[in-house]
């Protein structure tokens, strides 16, 4: 009896059979190649003869590898499935059991013949992949390479092909003892200089400077993962054939780096390892008790249309644009209508046909990609003028200058006041901020033509404090229950973003959204518990434009999002007599301003919710001062103080063009790292089978990894010839 796993990544097809005591029987690496011709293919049902396509040329691939065998298909027991190409359609051409994220196959790879490994270093044709074994948390934790090549094999076959070399020969012809260095930030400016040396330089040198250059790209990229780790590294995937960049990474780290002898394969070795540990089981669900697949509560399709209401109506008070931490309630006492600009961006993510008009357009006046994407669509569009706009200088200084550069495009530059925002709470900044609203209200009146009447604000500040008190009760209710509804419909309600507050409308939407709550509640009171389930923290913002990896995470991965960042109530009751101070203090502790309290609020109830993971969506891929590289940093520190894993998913919320193909390999690793230290299995809750083939649970070379148990020390040739 045999167990098959498969590897199908973007370069190369992979596949390994193992034997019921957990030897590799026959191995298979091999380059995939794309469709020729130009003509459309027409489907003639049979892949192993055809292979016209590229399923059918992947089907007939395995149709050999099992052919070359020697080994029956009938005489395979379970088969699993990972890589980047592993698709829906792959369905059609492959009988599998197990679907497993390229990180954990890569894990269970190494452990089989190094059960003691704490890290791995994979290195594949479009990414780079790091993982290491983390006591304090007690599972594994990785990090992917982005959307770059330099890190990857694609670099390596760049640089042949400038060469005119076979990429495996490159390692043979290093000079070591050259000093020649490329540029390691970006894969075309390697390969520019590259060309530009070629003939000036010997063959050894440029090959040198170029496997030094991958290897410093490599760590720059995913090497953060073993910062203070002093072990021995598994070098794994099709790069760690080339000896050079080993050698490197070893100058570099100063770890010794181990090639296995099944390194190009090894993916596929750990897919068929999991095929073998898990035949026979059957994944449990809990997702009908939870009401994962429930409708969405009338309340936050009441939020979406009360908003666009709030936009699209039109009426005679004067328009107001605002940023989203420019205080709602002094705009709602006034009896202006507002325009949240970054919501009003957001709006039109799901029309991404008019969201590349929009880039396009802030294209043209320079507004590349470095520009936050809500931000281009501002610049992009045409904005219903405002008699007025008011901002705030942080959390986000491009917006800033962004509007105040719409404004001075729309001929408002003596209309536009933008509040000083420090980003620490004390007696000083508090007293700082409520002049500076004070000074706002000021300008606004004397443009408006308007008098903010103090009553009104009073009565405004009231609203908003009930509205507060019930939005608290709703955040306890989830906070202390088990998931009551998606978290990925409950993200986009986003309390506290919203332009509502202080409005008495506002108020009963929470109210409604409070009694659904309760509701959802006593439905699934006695059926599940608390600690039934995955607890994860959503934090920063969603994709707008899809809910495909909030469905994913939720639908696919069964893990809950049971609570979200922007969904949090962290600021005091407002002191209606005293309304400037009390709306400064809200601005400072909403939990955006001050990173330091934005950490210390997550860290906070992490805990008292008993969230097991948070993950972050990183918009802007760290360029967005809400969630920079210290920030996370910074939280990451804190949550590994209380044993809690943070998943940082770099991304886009506006535009899907830019986000890194390995995110939902990401998602699907974490979500079964998780599985691992929650359930003991990478699949969740499961049920074993009683069958027992050939007493192969008995008698087994395949132990489930354990990083405490000791083995001999491998063996691994010198990697400098």
């Amino acid at each position: 009896m045999h167990f098959l796993g498969i590897d199908i990544g973007s370069t190369t097809f992979k596949a390994v059979l193992i034997s019921e005591k957990g030897k590799v029987r026959h191995s298979l690496y091999q380059r995939t190649k794309s469709t020729s011709g130009n003509e459309k293919l027409s489907c003639m049902g049979r892949c192993q003869e055809c292979g016209s396509c590229n399923l059918g040329s992947i089907k007939k691939m395995i149709e050999d590898f099992l052919s070359s065998s020697g080994i029956n298909k009938k005489n395979i027991i379970s088969t699993a499935v990972t890589g980047s190409q592993i698709i829906e359609e792959t369905t059609k051409i492959i009988d599998y059991d197990f679907h497993v994220s390229e990180v954990s196959a890569h894990i269970a790879g190494a452990a089989h013949y190094y059960p003691e490994c704490e890290a791995i270093l994979d290195v594949g044709g479009q990414d780079s992949k790091a993982m290491i074994y983390s006591h304090k948390m007690g599972l594994w934790t990785s990090k992917m390479s982005g959307i770059c090549a330099a890190g990857t094999g694609a670099f390596l076959d760049g640089v042949a092909s400038k060469l005119n070399i076979p990429v495996e020969n490159m390692a043979d012809k290093v000079n070591y003892d050259s000093d020649l260095e490329f540029s390691s930030v970006c894969a075309v400016l390697s390969a520019t200089s590259i060309n530009k040396f070629k003939n000036r330089y010997p063959l050894g040198d440029i090959i040198a400077g170029a496997c030094r250059a991958q290897a410093r790209t490599i760590m720059s990229s995913v090497g953060e993962i073993f910062l203070n780790y002093k072990g021995d590294i598994l070098f794994q995937g099709g790069v760690a054939s080339n000896r050079a960049v080993a050698y490197y990474l070893k100058e570099i780290t100063g770890n010794n780096i181990i090639i296995p002898e099944f390194h190009n394969v090894m993916g596929a070795l750990g897919a068929a390892c999991i095929a073998k540990e898990n035949a026979g089981v059957t994944k449990l669900t809990i997702s009908n008790a939870v009401s994962q697949h429930s409708k969405k509560l009338k309340s936050i399709s009441l939020r979406a249309s009360m908003t666009r209401k709030d936009f699209f109506s039109g009426g005679k008070e004067p328009l107001v644009w605002r940023n989203l931490f420019f205080p709602a309630e002094i705009l709602n006492a006034l009896g202006v209508r507002t325009l949240t600009l970054e919501t009003y961006a957001a709006l039109f993510a799901r029309n991404q046909k008019k969201v590349k008009t929009f880039f396009d357009n802030a294209a043209y006046k320079g507004f590349s990609t470095e520009t936050c994407s809500f931000l281009r669509i501002l610049q992009g569009i045409e904005l219903p003028k405002p008699a007025f706009a008011v901002s705030t200088n942080q959390p986000c200084q491009q917006g800033e200058r962004i509007f105040y550069d719409l404004a001075r495009t729309y001929g408002l530059e003596k209309k536009f006041y933008s509040l000083h925002t420090p980003i620490n709470v004390d007696n000083r900044t508090v007293e700082h901020i409520a002049s500076g609203l004070e000074e706002a209200v000021w300008h606004l009146e004397k443009n408006l033509g308007m008098k903010l009447d103090l009553g009104r604000l009073q009565e405004v500040c009231e609203n908003s404090n009930q509205a507060r008190e019930t939005a608290k009760k709703c955040s306890e209710l989830r906070m202390t229950s088990p998931p009551l509804i998606r978290g990925g419909d409950a993200v986009y309600f986003s309390f506290i973003f919203s332009q509502l507050w202080g409005k008495k409308e506002f108020v009963g939407l929470i109210n409604q959204f409070h009694d659904e709550l309760v509701q959802k509640r006593d439905e699934i009171d006695g059926k599940i518990s608390i600690n039934d389930t995955h607890r994860l923290l959503w934090l920063h913002l969603p994709p707008f434009y899809s809910t495909r990896l909030l469905d994913f995470i939720e639908l696919t991965c069964e893990v809950p999002i049971v609570f979200e960042e922007v969904n949090f109530i962290g600021w005091e009751a407002l002191d209606v007599k005293d309304p400037f101070r009390a709306l400064a203090k809200k601005l400072l502790t909403v939990g955006f301003l001050d990173p330091q309290l934005r950490v210390k609020h997550i860290k906070d109830y992490s805990v008292y919710a008993k969230f097991n993971g948070c993950i972050l969506y990183n918009h802007g891929f760290g360029r967005c001062s809400m969630a920079d590289s210290c920030f996370v940093k910074h939280l990451k520190e804190e949550l590994g103080k209380i044993h809690v894993p943070l998943l940082s998913l770099d991304g886009d919320c506006i535009d899907p063009t830019i986000d890194p193909c390995s995110t939902f390999t990401k998602v699907r690793a974490f979500s079964e790292a998780m599985n691992l230290k929650k359930f003991g299995n990478i699949m969740g809750k499961i049920k074993r089978s009683s069958i027992v083939i050939n007493d192969m649970q008995a008698d087994t070379e395949v132990m489930p990894f354990n990083p405490k148990v000791k083995v001999a020390e491998p063996k691994v040739s010198n990697l400098k010839k």
